[in-house]
């Protein structure tokens, strides 16, 4: 028997820590976290402290409750340096979402259940294309490493809440070249700048998390189908 499903529950943690959009930019990016912290207490603490001007806009603990700690039509301070897909301030055209979780651990099954229902209102609410939710360390690869191997993209991916490679036969070409891998996962949407290894180790913790740090055909062929299925230049507000 299928147990039905609770509706998501919302309880509000207002945060101090947040400002205007600028330019009038509107949400076209989820960007995924760990909170890196003992416990979800703490990690709200932290995000609602105007000492530390970090915030997100929602935090789910290990339980699968949410907290909603900036509105959404606000900027809240989750993101910091960065880029994807050429946008610069990824704060003005984001939803940030924090896991409570040290990195190190397994996501609970509650806590998943929470995200894919938050995911499911917050892309219908901005109409947020599957493959623009991404992982803090897809837009600071140089930096951060959340939200981590743990995390289960794949299965965001197979609900349509996120997007995972299915890559060709391998065809004749440069084979395992560095600055081809860049030059396609920076049309998938990375930034170039971070250099080769760092963003193949974004990479690899996104889509082949045991899978090694040395490049490979298996890692060209599914940058290469990312970056034909899902090009920067598809997304008209990507600038």
């Amino acid at each position: 028997m299928i147990l039905p499903v609770a509706p998501l529950r919302v309880l509000d943690r207002p945060s101090p820590n947040f400002g205007a959009r600028r330019d009038g930019a509107l949400p076209d990016l989820v960007v995924l976290h760990f909170t890196a912290m003992t416990s979800a207490r703490d990690a709200l603490a932290r995000l609602c402290d105007p000492a530390h001007q970090v915030s997100s806009h929602y935090l789910l603990d290990a339980a699968g409750q949410v907290m909603r700690l900036v509105a959404e039509e606000h900027r809240a301070w989750h993101a910091g340096p960065g880029a994807w897909g050429g946008c610069e301030d990824i704060n003005s055209r984001s939803i940030g979402i924090e896991l409570a979780n040290s990195g190190t651990t397994p996501f609970s099954a509650p806590q998943m259940r929470a995200l894919e229902l938050l995911l499911d209102q917050v892309m219908a609410r901005w109409n947020i294309p599957r493959h623009r939710v991404i992982g803090h360390a897809d837009m600071a690869p140089a930096r951060k490493t959340d939200p981590g191997p743990r995390f289960d993209r794949r299965r965001l991916a197979l609900a349509g809440r996120s997007v995972w490679p299915a890559p060709k036969p391998a065809k004749p070409g440069p084979g395992a070249d560095p600055a081809e891998f860049l030059r396609l996962a920076q049309r998938f949407g990375y930034p170039a700048s971070p250099g080769f290894a760092r963003v193949h180790a974004a990479f690899r913790a996104r889509f082949r998390p045991w899978g090694g740090a040395v490049l490979d055909a298996m890692d060209m062929a599914l940058i290469g189908d990312l970056a034909d299925r899902f090009p920067v230049d598809r997304d008209e507000t990507a600038s």
